[in-house]
Formats: structure tokens, C-alpha cells, sequence
């Protein structure tokens, strides 16, 4: 990721909402009297993994629209944002639908499966749109510490000289 998106720094942002995931996972067991299992562990990878396809499209489009020009930071950020709105709504929207037979499923062929079906689709339905709101913002906390240290170079060249 940090060659793809030329920052060392935009990868942790991805990967900040991945424990938002987690604790969705669980409180979703809570929600429905589950306990852990080791599926369950099994469905918070991959939920992981599509929390981080979210985020990775949101801080793209975030770069997209700073390289062709925008220099107002929320305003890019934002514009990201309502860009990305749709696709990762879909997404999260989707996917949950498309777990439900299975976290209704009664059959005992199925009750081993239900876990998984837990921490993937009530992970998804939380932080889905949770990404719409952690990523920008933490875009916009990094700008602004790195505006502050830019500051303090420009500072320190002023009373050292070369």
C-alpha cells in the first residue's frame, strides 16, 4: 500500500479502521448472544480485508483530487467522501443482505457457519459507514500535523542560517 499510495503514513489510516471492525464483530455477538468462536475469528480477516478495500478506494480518491489541484484540504476530503458514498453504501449494504439467509439459517448444518456470518455482516454494517467518517478525518489530522511541522522547519531555517 505505501508504494501504491506513494505515503508511508496513508496506510496506517487505512489500517485504523480495521479495530473499529473488531469490536463491531463483537458487539454483534453480544447482540445476539453468540459466543466467540474460532469462525469467528475466521470472519473478522475478512472483514478486514473488505474494510480495507473501503478505505483504500476512499484515500485514492482523496489523492486523485489533491493531485489534480485541490489545495483546500476539507475540501477534498469531503468531496472524497460524497464521491465514495455510494460505492461503499453499496458495498456495506450488500454484503449484509447477502449474509442474512445465513444468520437466520436454522438448520444444523449451518449453525457452525454462523459466527463467521456474525463478524463479517454486522462488522461490515458498522464500520461501513464508519469509514466514511474515520478516514477523512484522520486525513485531515495528518495534514494538519504536517502543516505544523512544516511550520517549525520554516521557523528553525529562519534562525539558523546555512
Amino acid at each position: 500500500l505505501a508504494g501504491v499510495l506513494r505515503s508511508y503514513i496513508q496506510p496506517l489510516v487505512i489500517m485504523l479502521t480495521i479495530p473499529f471492525g473488531a469490536v463491531s464483530a463483537i458487539l454483534g455477538h453480544i447482540l445476539l448472544g453468540y459466543d466467540l468462536s474460532f469462525l469467528s475469528l475466521f470472519g473478522i480477516v475478512a472483514l478486514s480485508g473488505v474494510i480495507i478495500n473501503g478505505s483504500v478506494v476512499l484515500v485514492d480518491q482523496y489523492n486523485k483530487l489533491r493531485d489534480l489541484g485541490d489545495r483546500h484540504v476539507e475540501h477534498a476530503a469531503l468531496a472524497a467522501a460524497k464521491r465514495r458514498f455510494r460505492p461503499i453504501l453499496l458495498t456495506t449494504l450488500t454484503t449484509f443482505l447477502g449474509l442474512l439467509p445465513m444468520l437466520t439459517e436454522t438448520s444444523l448444518q449451518a449453525q457452525f457457519l454462523i459466527p463467521m456470518a456474525i463478524s463479517l455482516g454486522f462488522g461490515i454494517l458498522f464500520t461501513g459507514l464508519l469509514t466514511l467518517i474515520i478516514v477523512p478525518t484522520a486525513l485531515l489530522i495528518l495534514e494538519d500535523i504536517g502543516q505544523w511541522f512544516s511550520r517549525i522547519r520554516a521557523r528553525t531555517r529562519q534562525v539558523l542560517p546555512a
